[in-house]
């Protein structure tokens, strides 16, 4: 079994600060035993839009992914950013890393789904497509510990995505998240739970939490669910860090026992 360390945040605009609080934990669940890392959403960067656009990278240049890379190398750590703004012809995406143990990023995933609804919060309207340019491919990651379906936060809410990422062989589910407290407390535990169950997939979802310098609030409540929809683990809504063991063989004996993906009469399923 591999363990992954799930570091949430309560990220700000300011890189520097942010990529501080990453290196720390990231050596700290490399000492707890941790092969991989996962961020959340808006990890380096959370603020407004001029910030997002201000320090956005094209993929695979910047000081921000050296920086990423250089500390992944250095531990000899796999690193899933949960997401940072990259500059494409298109726009600026919101985009998951996924930097291996040698510090090379082995895949990238631009969120699809923008979060572009109305809240009952101090905020009350969020425009994600105002900031960002949306993805257009579903996206998963071969690694030493399993296939990751690679999705970002409002994505949870779309269970075709997850049809699909099980359909191109996905084990874990990764869902960086910065959840609003409100929708996070109604709906983030719930979506989650069924995400695994029918995909009968390990979930590993990591969310910002409290309250971010730009007034903000997030639900954290990071939590680890396995393939049968139990919660392994979960945290409160403050900064901290967890390292969970995963046994990637209990999701395929539950596929064996119960193999929904032969027995589902969509086409758009599995």
């Amino acid at each position: 079994m591999d363990s992954v360390g799930l570091i949430q945040m309560t990220s700000g605009a300011d890189p520097e600060l942010n990529l501080a609080y990453i290196t720390q934990e990231v050596i700290r669940c490399k000492a707890l035993g941790a092969k991989w890392v996962v961020c959340p959403e808006n990890a380096l960067i959370f603020g407004a839009k001029s910030d997002y656009h201000r320090y956005a990278e094209k993929i695979g240049e910047g000081v921000i992914q050296t920086q990423l890379s250089e500390l992944a190398r250095e531990q000899r750590i796999w690193i899933v950013i949960g997401s940072m703004p990259i500059q494409t012809s298109k726009g600026v995406t919101t985009t998951t890393l996924v930097i291996d143990d040698f510090g090379a990023i082995v895949t990238h995933y631009d969120k699809l789904h923008m979060f572009d609804v109305d809240v009952a919060d101090a905020q009350k309207h969020y425009r994600e497509s105002d900031i960002f340019t949306a993805g257009d491919k579903v996206v998963t990651a071969e690694t030493p510990f399993g296939r990751l379906g690679l999705s970002i936060c409002y994505d949870v809410r779309f269970p075709n995505l997850y049809s699909e990422l099980r359909k191109q062989g996905a084990q874990v589910m990764i869902v960086p998240a910065a959840f609003t407290a409100v929708t996070g407390e109604a709906h983030w535990e719930a979506l989650l739970r069924c995400r695994a169950i029918e995909t009968q997939s390990w979930v590993v979802a990591v969310g910002q939490g409290g309250i971010h310098p730009c007034l903000r609030e997030t639900w954290g409540h990071s939590m680890v669910i396995d393939p049968w929809g139990r919660i392994v683990t979960q945290l409160g809504q403050q900064a901290e860090s967890v390292v969970v063991e995963l046994d990637i063989t209990s999701c395929e004996s539950i596929r064996k026992n119960m193999p929904i993906a032969q027995h589902t009469r969509f086409t758009n399923q599995f």
